[in-house]
C-alpha cells in the first residue's frame, strides 16, 4: 500500500476517533436507527443516512441516483464521461461526481472524497481491495453467492436501497421494475444467445450476466451448450471455428469499442443475428441498473419481436 494511503487513512481514522466524541455519534447514530446490510464479507453497519457516497461498483451509482442520492465519486464502468451515466440517468445530478478508475482503484482519491459510504456491489469480489476501502468508510459489497459481478439489479437496489436508509423507495422500484418485465414476458419457448465482438474475437454471456437474465426475464431460454462452457464467469470465449454456437431462436450481437461494420459484415455471424448498433441501447442493456434496464425494456424488447416475427 502507498504511504500517501497510510497516512490519508490514518488523519481519516483518528478524525473519526478524536476528541473523544465516537462513541457518543454512534450512540446517536444507534439512537436514529442504524442499519446494517448482509453481503458476501459479513455483514456492514451504517449508524446514519450518509450524506457523501462513493459509488465503485458496476451501476451503483445510477443505483443511488434512482433513489435520489448523488454520490460524490463514481467509477464509470460504460465509459460514458461527463457525469458517467447514460442518457436514462439525464438530470438525476445536480453537481457531477468525482470520476474514479474502475479495475483498478485509486485508495487515494477515494479517501480524499472523504466518504461515509462506500457502494461496491457490483464488482470482481475481492476480498483485499474490500478490506482496503473498508478502512476508509463502510463499503457495501456484493451479496453471498454471486459470481463477480454477477449481483443482479434487485440484489444491488436491495442493497444500496437499506445503506442509504431508503428500503420503501427500494420496494418501490423492484415492484415497478418487475411489473414492467411482466408486461413484457412474451417470448416463451424461444432460445437465445448474447453475444458480444471486441477485438476481432467472439464471445457469449451467460447465466449471472446481466444481459443473459435479462433475457430469461422476458421468457427466453438460453441455449445450454454455450451455458455449460461457463466456469464461475458471465462471459464465455467463442473461438471463429464454432460461431455455429451463437445460433437461436434470437442471436442478440453488438459490438464493443467501436461500430458494428465489421461484425455485420463477417460472413460467419448466424444470418439472423439482430446486431445491436445503437450505442445508447447497447449501454442500456448492458447497464445492469434498474435505471438502464427500464430503458432497455422500452427500446430492445420492440427489435426482439420484430427479429422474430411477432
Amino acid at each position: 500500500m502507498k504511504r500517501g494511503l497510510v497516512v490519508v487513512l490514518s488523519a481519516l481514522l483518528l478524525a473519526a476517533c478524536g476528541s473523544g466524541d465516537g462513541g457518543s455519534e454512534s450512540s446517536q447514530g444507534a439512537a436514529r436507527g442504524a442499519v446494517t446490510v448482509d453481503t458476501r464479507f459479513g455483514p456492514v453497519t451504517v449508524e446514519k443516512p450518509p450524506t457523501r457516497v462513493v459509488a465503485l461498483g458496476w451501476s451503483d451509482a445510477e443505483a443511488a441516483l434512482a433513489l435520489g442520492v448523488q454520490p460524490v465519486g463514481a467509477s464509470d464502468w460504460l465509459g460514458f464521461g461527463g457525469k458517467g451515466v447514460g442518457p436514462w440517468a439525464e438530470g438525476l445530478y445536480r453537481q457531477a461526481p468525482q470520476l474514479l478508475g474502475t479495475t483498478e482503484i485509486d485508495y487515494e482519491a477515494v479517501a480524499a472524497l472523504q466518504p461515509d459510504l462506500i457502494l461496491n456491489t457490483r464488482s470482481d469480489n475481492d476480498e483485499k481491495k474490500h478490506e482496503t476501502l473498508s478502512r476508509i468508510a463502510p463499503t457495501i459489497g456484493a451479496p453471498k453467492d454471486v459470481i463477480p459481478y454477477g449481483t443482479t439489479w434487485e440484489q444491488q437496489v436491495e442493497l444500496v436501497s437499506k445503506a442509504l436508509f431508503k428500503e420503501d423507495e427500494g420496494r418501490r422500484i423492484i415492484g415497478d421494475l418487475e411489473a414492467k418485465f411482466a408486461a413484457n414476458k412474451k417470448f416463451d419457448g424461444k432460445t437465445t444467445v448474447v453475444g458480444a465482438y471486441f477485438d476481432g474475437k467472439f464471445g457469449a454471456y451467460v447465466s449471472g450476466d446481466s444481459r443473459t437474465d435479462f433475457m430469461k426475464a422476458i421468457g427466453f431460454t438460453p441455449r445450454q451448450d454455450v451455458e455449460a462452457l461457463a466456469s464461475g464467469s458471465f462471459y464465455v470465449d467463442i473461438s471463429a471455428e464454432r460461431l455455429d454456437l451463437l445460433a437461436a431462436d434470437l442471436t442478440v450481437l453488438f459490438p464493443i469499442g467501436g461500430d458494428a461494420t465489421a461484425l455485420k459484415a463477417n460472413p460467419l455471424v448466424p444470418h439472423k443475428a439482430l446486431v445491436l448498433d445503437d450505442e445508447a441501447l447497447v449501454n442500456a442493456f448492458s447497464s445492469g441498473s434498474s435505471l438502464g434496464t427500464a430503458y432497455a425494456l422500452d427500446h430492445a424488447v420492440p427489435l426482439f419481436g420484430q427479429a422474430l416475427g411477432l
